[in-house]
């Protein structure tokens, strides 16, 4: 069956990075089928919002999407059309969990010198994010002067939900590693149900060792020694957090694939921003939404296309000469992306 994909190329560096991926995707699986549509501030100009009905309805038709970097801070107030077009995203098709890998390469240097190899697995539509956690208007308000208020939503059914795709990661990755992260000792009754929910869902895996940490010392035991991290479940502000922790850790943000998943869609988006001082010069690393797209890939059934992806940036990685500026080459996008497809082509049997 032909896979029919919608790539929203983005703000700043999104068209650069977009462009790249589509080809890298294009080259790796025959006959997919790639549709682009424009958000963010193209779409603002040309029809008034940043994320317009009518490409969230080409999203919800495509088999999976492929998701440039947005500059949504820059955006006008919602009023004006300035909506975040990832949060709509997620929301929109009920997109529960944000799956984060970070692995480190042998030719790219690390902080700390550790290997990296862990995946952390964020919940998507709750948490502490006023863009995603209330049906109707923000969760921050100030009820007078001087005075901010941020309620936060955790519930049963979503930290179910976000626990069995951790624990189901974790099986197929022959894992028996589960960190959980929360902080229940003081947010006792937030993160008391997400724990106690995922403590409920972990007795269903049973080969597999599960261990409770706060967000604290999680936080120092990545830096010391994130070799004890296979599988990490986390709420959606501990996750981000964590996740970008985790892939500086493993040699930077330029590599940090993510994918968004609910039980009927998928969006492959790059852990980074748009970085629109890099804009238009032609060195951005395509690497982290190219690995997404190989992410999206096996995530639709088709793990071969995705290996080939994998393999071929790994290769690309080993030399300087197609390692972008940031991973401390000299390789602009194009070329990196040149080699890319050149290791695809050659594995293609």
């Amino acid at each position: 069956m032909t896979l029919r994909l919608l790539a929203l190329p983005g703000d700043g560096i999104g068209p650069e990075i977009t462009e790249a991926t589509c080809a890298v995707v294009r080259a790796a699986l025959n006959g997919v089928q790639i549709d682009v549509a424009q958000i963010g501030f193209a779409a603002l100009e040309a029809a008034g919002t940043t994320i317009p009905e009518k490409v969230i309805a080409k999203a919800r038709a495509a088999d999976g999407v492929i998701l440039g970097p947005v500059s949504h801070n820059a955006y006008p107030p919602v009023a004006d059309g300035g909506l975040n077009p990832s949060g709509v995203l997620r929301k929109q098709l009920a997109l529960f969990a944000n799956i984060r890998p970070a692995r480190s390469h042998p030719a790219v240097p690390t902080p700390t010198g550790h290997a990296v190899d862990m995946v952390v697995v964020r919940e998507n539509l709750e948490g502490f994010y006023a863009d995603r956690n209330m049906e109707s208007g923000p969760a921050e308000f100030m009820p007078v002067p001087g005075v901010a208020l941020s309620m936060r939503r955790i519930t049963e059914a979503n930290s179910r939900a976000i626990a069995e795709a951790g624990y189901a990661l974790a099986r197929r990755r022959g894992s028996r590693r589960v960190a959980v992260i929360h902080k229940a000792n003081v947010l006792r009754l937030s993160d008391g149900l997400f724990l106690d929910t995922v403590r409920d869902v972990a007795r269903n895996y049973p080969e597999i060792e599960t261990d409770e940490l706060l967000i604290d010392a999680a936080a120092a035991l990545f830096v010391r020694d994130p070799t004890r991290f296979d599988v990490v479940i986390a709420t959606n502000m501990y996750g981000d957090i964590l996740s970008d922790l985790a892939s500086e850790l493993a040699g930077g943000l330029g590599l940090a694939a993510s994918l968004n998943h609910g039980a009927d869609h998928a969006v492959a988006q790059a852990q980074h921003g748009s970085a629109p001082d890099l804009a238009g010069q032609g060195v951005a690393n395509p690497g982290s939404l190219i690995g997404s797209a190989a992410m999206l890939l096996d995530h639709l059934g088709q793990p071969d296309a995705a290996a080939l992806i994998q393999n071929a940036l790994f290769a690309a990685l080993c030399a300087p000469a197609t390692r972008t500026p940031d991973l401390g080459g000299a390789a602009s996008t194009a070329a990196m992306t040149d080699a890319i497809l050149t290791h695809i082509e050659q594995a293609k049997p």
